[in-house]
């Protein structure tokens, strides 16, 4: 495992970073001394996280209360990035929502593009131009296993986490030569706040919903050595019986079968 501090630091930035996922990043690389850009919309719970890792890691922080979907939001994200020498870029931010697809209200379906794809795409792009020179730096892309297969309940969600590995994919390899570590992170059902909320029936091993600061530290200690990484045992095991054994068809069904009871209520 590289010293994250001295390979990406001094400065790390998060999108999302107020709770869940984020918050486990935020307190793994401030545990490890990086001083962090946090960027968040909840500015209550992002400012009294902030105040905790300062306090408790003696590390500098800048908060960003900032919509991701908004049109110029990469724009200020690269604003702070570019002012501390930011060399690690963890974009954990995300808009989800379980619903049929034919309930969706147009505006809901234009913030899954620009929360989960526009702006990571900018991000990713004008990140990478403010380090390339560096020869040092890395970007995580969070996205899930909802993003390997097409799911119902989930549809739009399901295809912009799959946008956002792909992209992953494609920049590992166009952005190696310039020494920036590409990884997209595919995490299972997670207990987040966000994930909680959706009330789901526990049709499925309680084992199978992992920790975020479980799904965090080992997304950091793979960041360099992965392209794609699917955090806990039972998610790999479950990824390798369904893209490897399995013809999509079948996958596919059962994937949508498993999602049709974990939210039976909508179906009824």
């Amino acid at each position: 495992m590289k010293d994250l501090r001295s390979h990406y630091g001094p400065w790390a930035a998060i999108a999302g970073s107020a709770s869940g996922l984020g918050e486990a990043f935020a307190r793994n690389l401030a545990a490890q001394g990086l001083n962090l850009v946090m960027i968040d919309k909840d500015a209550d719970t992002l400012t009294r996280l902030s105040d905790i890792l300062e306090k408790k890691h003696f590390i500098e922080t800048r908060t960003v209360v900032l919509d991701l979907s908004e049109e110029n939001a990469s724009r200020q994200v690269l604003s702070q990035t570019g002012a501390t020498g930011c060399h690690l870029l963890i974009y954990n931010a995300a808009y989800s929502h379980i619903l049929p697809f034919l309930e969706y209200e147009p505006g809901a379906l234009n913030r899954f593009i620009d929360t989960n794809c526009r702006t990571p795409l900018r991000l990713a792009y004008g990140f990478s131009r403010q380090i390339r020179d560096a020869g040092r730096g890395g970007i995580v892309l969070m996205s899930s296993l909802a993003g390997l297969f097409g799911t119902h309940l989930v549809a739009p969600y399901s295809a912009s986490k799959a946008f956002n590995l792909t992209l992953a994919e494609a920049l590992h390899y166009e952005l190696r030569p310039y020494g920036i570590d590409v990884m997209s992170c595919l995490a299972g059902a997670t207990a987040t706040p966000a994930f909680l909320k959706t009330n789901p029936r526990r049709n499925f091993p309680a084992a199978s919903v992992m920790d975020p600061q479980h799904v965090a530290d080992a997304a950091l200690k793979q960041l360099g050595r992965k392209t794609l990484y699917i955090p806990g045992y039972s998610n790999r095991l479950t990824y390798f019986l369904l893209q490897r054994l399995m013809p999509r068809r079948m996958a596919a069904g059962i994937v949508n079968r498993v999602m049709g009871r974990m939210y039976k209520q909508l179906n009824d």
